[in-house]
């Protein structure tokens, strides 16, 4: 099988026949020059050592030479080799708290604005291994199935939003259920979930969740977004109002680090922390790097790169126009020399 590498390369070949006519055209307008200074056979005979067969050879060879030169920029391939190529890696599936709670601002500019930026990072560091989204707030839905497509991956990350979820609260235990679904078709030993969130469980059903997490093989980081420290919860409509209760008191909201720190212990995760003090996720990607194992193995056809033999052939085309003379050879005094 014959195809070509870069086919848009082969525009190239316009050249060919536009430097041939330059070529006509300059020969035909020197001609026409010389027939205007005198009478034809005395003009030969007063350049005798001109060769016009030499000169049309020459500038044969560097049509030619064109015409190769753009076979090997288009990359021409035939032949080929099967190849086994082998993913290495591990799928992830981060869930991300979108419930109100994450308009928080004990740190800035906001919790789920921070979360975002970490997880972000995240994406932007992994390399082999396919990365998929959750949101979650009172319900939990896949916003991105697992993909290797990393730039798709941010788009559908800053696209999360409280807005898009019609039922507030926060369930931990659905995220991780919708998760572990996500993760039905990976092999046991390479599903990883990161869930990011304040801890705020208000729904319970957790201990239920981290079993079937458990016969799933699944291991759970945490990631704790805020502050111990209750703080007020802005109200959506901004203005720098804060939510009350029904009461006309005002909504405080703090991390529960005990519960997400519980959860990571008991399916074999790490629990890091994104706050006022604390560092990034760092440790959390070397973790996830160190666990990488195939995935997937597949075999793919090959075509051999060819464009060589047309380089070569454009180079010696263009040596040999170099070396042909463009003058006729005459013998003087029984030597011969060049004019």
């Amino acid at each position: 099988m014959f195809r070509f590498g870069d086919g848009i390369a082969l525009w190239g070949l316009v050249l060919v026949p536009l430097l041939a006519a330059l070529y006509w055209y300059a020969s035909r307008r020197s001609q026409a020059l010389l027939d205007r200074f005198g009478e034809h056979d005395l003009v030969r005979k007063l350049r005798p050592a001109v060769s016009v067969t030499a000169q049309r050879w020459k500038a044969s060879l560097v049509v030619a030479s064109v015409a190769l030169l753009a076979f090997a920029l288009a990359r021409p391939q035939f032949g080929t080799r099967v190849e086994t190529l082998r993913r290495q890696g591990q799928d992830v599936i981060v869930a991300l708290d979108v419930s109100r709670s994450m308009y928080a601002e004990d740190i800035a500019p906001n919790r789920l604005e921070r979360a975002k930026i970490e997880v972000g990072r995240i994406i932007q560091r992994l390399d082999g291994d396919r990365i998929g989204l959750v949101a979650f707030a009172g319900d939990a839905f896949v916003q991105s199935p697992l993909t290797a497509d990393y730039g798709a991956a941010m788009m559908f990350l800053n696209a999360m939003d409280p807005e898009s979820m019609s039922t507030q609260g926060t369930d931990l235990a659905r995220a991780i259920e919708v998760s572990i679904e996500a993760l039905e078709e990976t092999p046991p030993e390479n599903r990883i979930v990161v869930v990011v969130t304040d801890g705020e469980d208000h729904e319970g059903g957790l201990a239920e969740a981290l079993v079937a997490a458990g016969a799933a093989e699944v291991t759970i980081h945490t990631v704790g977004v805020g502050s111990s420290e209750g703080v007020p919860l802005p109200d959506v409509g901004g203005g720098g109002r804060f939510r009350r209760d029904d009461a006309g008191n005002v909504i405080t909201t703090r991390l529960n680090e005990t519960a997400l720190q519980d959860v990571a212990l008991q399916t074999g995760g790490e629990y890091h922390r994104i706050g006022r003090g604390a560092g990034g996720l760092g440790r959390l990607v070397e973790r996830i790097e160190g666990g990488g194992r195939e995935v997937e193995s597949r075999e793919v056809t090959q075509f051999e790169e060819q464009y060589q033999i047309f380089l070569g052939a454009a180079l010696l085309l263009l040596a040999l126009e170099f070396i042909v003379p463009g003058r006729r050879r005459r013998i003087a005094k029984g030597r011969e020399i060049v004019s």
